[in-house]
Formats: C-alpha cells, structure tokens, sequence
C-alpha cells in the first residue's frame, strides 16, 4: 500500500530524529572529559630570564616586574624535586634558586653553558612537564662563523645586522663569543654566547656613542670601553641581553645594566648613551 505523503514525511521525521540525539548525546559525552581537565598555568621565559639576569645583582629583595608567578611555578617545581629549599620558594629569582636550576640542568646530563643556570627553553619544558606551559620562548639559535673568523649564535648575528642598519655603517668585530680564555681582560664575559667587542677604529667620539645607542636599541648592553679602565684599547663591549647562553660573568653584566650600572668589576654607574632598555625580542615587537 501506497502512504499518503504526508505520512511518509512522519516516517522520516522519526527514523531521523532517534539518529540526531544518539549523536548529539555522544557529542557531549565526548566533550566531558575534555572540559574536566585543568588547564595548565604559564610560564613566561622572557620575563623568566630577565629575572635570572636581574636578580642575583640587587642589592635588596624588589621582585622583576612581570617575573613573579613564572619565577614561583619554576622554584616550586625545583622545591619537589628536592633541589630548593621551601624558604627559598619566593618569586625572586636569586643566587640560591640560579644554583638550583643548574643542578637541575646537570641532572639532565647537561654540562658546561647547558647547565650554567639560566633556564633555557629544553630545561625548562622539561622542567615544567605536566606542571606548566612556557610561552615567550628564547632561542640563541645555532652557532655560526662570521667575517673575521669569529663565531656567535644567530640571534646576536641579527641583532648586529638590525644595530648596522640603525647605524648606518658596519660593525667590525674584535672578539666574538664561545671564546673562553681567548682574552684574559674580558674576565669571562665571552666565555659564552651573545657576547662581543667592536672596534672603534676611526671613529669619532661621537660616532662611538652612536654606535652604542644603536646597539642599545636592539637589545645590547652596550658601553664604550676606554683604556682608562682597563687594560684594553678603546673598543665597545656589548653582551645581549637574555642570550640563554650567556656566561656567568656575562649575565651579571646584563643584570648590572638593567640596574643603571656600568658592567664592570666596580660596579661604577651606567656612562653610556640613555635608551629604553629592552631585549631583542621586545624590538622586535615594537
């Protein structure tokens, strides 16, 4: 028998409907789960390292601006794993928790500018496994050789090309990084990454200040050096801020910088051309 056609259509309609909750229940019963799981707090490295360079240099317990809950979640997570003690579990991120996070560093097999304390973007994903995700992530990039034969990572090799167009004019290197014991007057300093010295060779004295504003302005810590202090020719010393593989000697100079001093051992005030203070990346953001 034939059905009349409106009574075809009240077929369909049920044989559709039953199908459209079954999926529709299932939908919902998929997303349960999902929207039961807490989403993880964040880390940000940028704000991170600032605080691992600023630190360790105060003179008092005044926290990085922006630093704290990052600084927290990392000293937390070296708490559990017995590497920092509880009182030290503050969100300032001093001596006592950069010692820590390189023992955490050397428990990952890492050795040398690996395991130097400054967190660095593989350490600190693994540090915050299942903890916290990290944002504003900082990479110095791969090793490279430039003119002259010096060698620096990528991320220093930019920041000068973006300081020569600034400037106007080329930069010549005397030093370049990953150079330890290569001068026994840099103290150090480019023992590790992101470290270099410029010559200034016919250049004025006011050319040399703008090639330190210029330097500045792209994320160096940057001073003209003088042979008045130091046993070394005039040159400009510049070590960029953040550099994950800066030495030891070279992230004290970056900390002192952000302090308004001059990176040497005396810790004498900022002489150098006035800019805002920012990082690579923040220039990059501008």
């Amino acid at each position: 028998m034939k059905l009349p056609a409106y009574a075809g259509a009240l077929v369909a309609t049920a044989l559709i409907t039953p199908l459209t909750v079954v999926s529709a229940t299932s939908a919902a019963q998929a997303a349960a789960p999902a929207a039961g799981v807490r989403a993880l707090p964040s880390v940000n490295m940028e704000a991170l390292v600032k605080a691992a360079q600023i630190d360790p240099r105060r003179p008092d317990d005044t926290l990085t601006p922006g630093a704290k809950a990052g600084v927290l979640l990392v000293e937390q997570a070296l708490r559990d794993r017995r590497l920092l003690d509880k009182k030290w579990v503050d969100g300032y991120f001093g001596t006592t928790t950069v010692t820590a996070y390189a023992k955490f560093q050397k428990s990952l097999g890492y050795t040398g500018l690996d395991a130097n304390g400054m967190p660095g973007k593989t350490s600190l994903a693994k540090l915050g496994a299942g903890r916290f995700t990290v944002t504003r992530v900082i990479t110095p990039g791969s090793r490279v050789t430039v003119e002259g034969g010096f060698v620096l990572n990528t991320r220093t090799r930019s920041m000068l090309a973006e300081a020569e167009r600034l400037l106007g004019r080329d930069l010549v290197l005397e030093q370049g990084s990953y150079n330890p014991g290569g001068d026994p007057t840099s103290a150090g300093t480019h023992d590790g990454g992101g470290v270099v010295d410029i010559s200034v060779k016919g250049m004025s004295a006011a050319t040399r200040e703008s090639a330190a504003r210029a330097l500045r302005r792209v994320g160096f810590a940057a001073w003209v050096r003088s042979p008045r202090q130091g046993d070394w020719p005039w040159h400009i010393h510049a070590a960029a801020i953040s550099d994950t593989d800066l030495s030891a000697q070279a992230q004290h100079q970056t900390g002192d910088y952000y302090l308004g001093l001059n990176g040497l051992a005396g810790r004498g005030p900022d002489d150098g051309p006035k800019v805002p203070i920012r990082t690579w990346e923040e220039y990059q953001r501008r």
